[in-house]
């Protein structure tokens, strides 16, 4: 049984973003500071990468923990409600973003994947300099 009417449920949906997220945003401000450009949500590249960088052959994917099925994380919990609407939804997310990453490599672009919960405080100056050290190490 949900906690929220159908109205709140619907409201607090329409409220999730696919773009210009705070994890995005977090990762883009840092790497601008460290002096790489890029692109937004290249739409001719599988999976719509969120950053490009194309001098690096480069792409990021900054993923939400829940909505991409991080295992093992704390953010992402199964909900108990419409229970297999959700594994189906959170699988067939897995799933693209699988065939996504594979098609990427195949074109030659290197990609890196950041999780929601890996820009913690905690952890996001260990992150963001590992991005960066990748990029380069391209």
């Amino acid at each position: 049984m949900d906690i929220h009417t159908k109205d709140q449920r619907s409201y607090n949906m329409s409220r999730i973003r696919s773009q210009e997220t705070q994890p995005e945003i977090i990762v883009r401000k840092y790497l601008f500071s460290q002096g790489f450009r890029y692109r937004k949500n290249v739409r001719n590249l599988p999976g719509k990468p969120d950053i490009v960088l194309p001098k690096y052959r480069t792409v990021i994917f900054v993923n939400g923990c829940f909505w991409h099925g991080h295992e093992g994380c704390s953010k992402f919990v199964r909900p108990k409600t419409n229970a297999e609407f959700w594994s189906n939804k959170i699988l067939a997310n897995k799933e693209r973003d699988k065939r996504s990453y594979t098609l990427l490599d195949k074109l030659g672009w290197k990609v890196i994947i950041v999780w929601e919960c890996q820009l913690s405080l905690s952890n996001r100056k260990e992150t963001l300099e590992a991005i960066k050290s990748e990029i380069l190490n391209a």
